[in-house]
Order: structure tokens, then sequence, then C-alpha cells
């Protein structure tokens, strides 16, 4: 009779765990999908456009005034820049000391330049925020179409952590948001970011292959039996998200 009790309540927490999980890479997914939209607007506004258009004396400042502005409102960026065909800083909201230099070595850059179309980094360090940042970038068309540069953001990293900061896990319980490669991008610690490794987890590999929602019941590396609950991200609308996945744990 207990074992049986004990067992109901296992399967009422691992259902727990695994909606958590589901929730939680929702919220993200949700979140994201803005700033994927921001982006792509962003880089059809008149002043950035002119930025690499126009040839008004005050085209730059132009510029530099409505990137500090978005930045400003919006309070999720660190940062947001126009660059040329060639990877040079045209314009930015915050850091303009950087105007001039040209960034074609970075990832990201090369990854819009190849796709000519919208592109969104995997969490990375970035040297010039000093932090951890995801970046969306995109083409700026002339009014012609033709491509006349990009348009880079630096999302602030710290807005995911207000999502797992209000998931509903126990007292007793932990949750990580994962990349493709199962290295840890989030956690409520903060600790062990693109460090920390959990794809030796079966909850992680059952994420990571594909499968969208779930549980497990398994031990640790402390060889504590943990229940963990897991979700893959499935994007939302034209945002397809970047193959991460929620794995939420409670102690039995």
């Amino acid at each position: 009779m207990i074992e049986n009790i004990q067992s109901k309540a296992n399967e009422v927490m691992a259902a727990r765990t695994a909606d958590v999980a589901y929730d939680t890479i929702d919220k993200i997914d949700r979140n994201l999908f803005e700033r994927n939209c921001d982006a792509q607007a962003w880089a059809g506004f008149t002043q950035v456009k002119n930025a690499l258009c126009s040839t008004a004396a005050d085209r730059i400042e132009q510029a530099n005034n409505l990137l500090k502005t978005l930045v400003d409102i919006y309070e999720v960026y660190f940062d947001l820049y126009v660059f040329d065909t060639e990877g040079v800083i045209v314009a930015a909201g915050v850091h303009r000391e950087l105007i001039g230099k040209n960034m074609s070595d970075r990832g990201w850059f090369q990854e819009v330049k190849a796709a000519n179309a919208i592109s969104v980094t995997d969490l990375y360090f970035s040297s010039v925020e000093n932090r951890h940042t995801v970046a969306y970038s995109c083409p700026i068309r002339s009014d012609a179409g033709q491509i006349v540069g990009y348009f880079s953001s630096r999302f602030n990293w710290e807005y995911i952590y207000d999502i797992l900061d209000s998931a509903r896990i126990g007292n007793k319980g932990d949750i990580a948001i994962i990349n493709k490669d199962g290295y840890v991008i989030a956690c409520p610690s903060r600790k062990g970011i693109l460090v920390d490794n959990l794809s030796s987890l079966k909850a992680s590999q059952c994420a990571m292959s594909g499968e969208t929602y779930g549980y497990t019941i398994e031990k640790d590396a402390r060889g504590n039996t943990k229940i963990y609950g897991y979700a893959r991200t499935r994007g939302y609308n034209a945002y397809k998200g970047k193959n991460w996945s929620a794995i939420v744990s409670e102690t039995i």
C-alpha cells in the first residue's frame, strides 16, 4: 500500500517536472521570437538604411540616436549595431567608440552574410559586452532591395533568468537550459555557463535527440535518485529555435 502511494506520488512529481520544463522552454521561445522580430523590423527603419544609403551629413548621428533610443526603451538589449557589407561598424547605440571597427572575422557576421536572412547565434561570451549574449543579425536592404549592410542586436541574457527564477520547482528541485551539445546556458545559480555539460543524463539525451517532452528517473553524479523532466524547443511562429532544451530535476 505504501509503495503504491509512493509510486503514485512519483508519477505526479514526474508529470509536474515535465510540465515545468515544457512551460519554461515555451516562454523562452516566445521571448526570443520577439527578439527575432525586432531585428528584422529595425533593419528596415529609415535612419538605419540612411546610415548606409544616404549622403546626409547627420546620417550617422541620426542612426546612433535611434539605436540608443531603442536600447533605452526596450531594455532587453546590451547594444544595437549597423554594419556595412564588409563588417565595419557604421553606427552603434551604446559602444560608439567601436564605430569604424571591422568585425568581419566574427562567426555571427559570417553566418548572416552567408544566409542573407535573419541569423541567430547560440549563447556566447561577448568580449565587447564582457557578458553572455545572443546576437540577432539580418540584412539591411535599400529601397531597391539590394543588401547594403547588416543590423545586429545583443540580447541581455539576464532576462532569460527572470523566466527560470519564476519556474515552479520544489525546494529540492533545479532547472537548467542546455544547448544542442548539452552545455548549460542558463541555470538559477548562474554558474557553470557554457562549462557544465548535462549530456550524460538520459533526459538530456532524449531531448537532444528530438523528443519534445517527457521525463526519466535516474541517478545524478552523486548517486541520488531523481526525476528529470525535459522539453525541447519547438520554436514559435517564424522563430525556429536553436535546438535548446529545458531540464528540470526533483529529488525523490
